[in-house]
């Protein structure tokens, strides 16, 4: 699948100028002239030159290159499946997190892709298992990031 590089310079121009828009909320560092909006505002600068760089490129290569091309690939439905699963995991993880909890919840995402990617069913569960427990542990006890504890809320350490 190929879409027109416009078509991306225009998603990345909006998505820089909703981040510059965005960090212009963030409060005021008192004392100092720059604050927590800073890098925020240099990262979306930068997305912002991108995209429009990408956009000027697509629209000059408008009449050689159709803005949709559709691959072989897009029309197999078991790779269509498995290109959603990704993003359909991130938006099930925002909706039950909080209360499920990041253990079960990353446990659960992770097992589903590691079964869909054809890992075996014992395999899936140990390394789902496994890999969440190290991520929770690199970020709540060494970074120091809370993540939700939803139902494992009783038996928290």
């Amino acid at each position: 699948m190929r879409l027109n590089d416009a078509i991306f310079g225009i998603v990345l121009l909006i998505f820089a100028f909703a981040v510059i828009a965005y960090s212009q909320t963030f409060p005021a560092t008192f004392g100092q002239s720059y604050g927590p909006d800073l890098f925020p505002v240099l990262i979306a600068s930068g997305l912002a030159v991108c995209g429009l760089l990408l956009t000027l490129r697509g629209w000059a290569a408008r009449r050689k290159t159709p803005w949709f091309e559709s691959g072989d690939w897009a029309k197999d439905w078991h790779k269509l499946v498995t290109f959603a699963l990704v993003p359909l995991a991130l938006i099930f993880y925002i909706l039950v997190s909080e209360f499920l909890g990041f253990l079960p919840t990353a446990a659960l995402i992770l097992f589903v892709l590691l079964r869909r990617f054809s890992v075996g069913p014992l395999a899936a569960l140990g390394i789902a298992c496994a890999t969440s427990l190290i991520i929770h542990t690199v970020f709540a006890r060494f970074l120091l990031v809370p993540l939700p504890w939803g139902l494992l809320q009783p038996i928290a350490w």
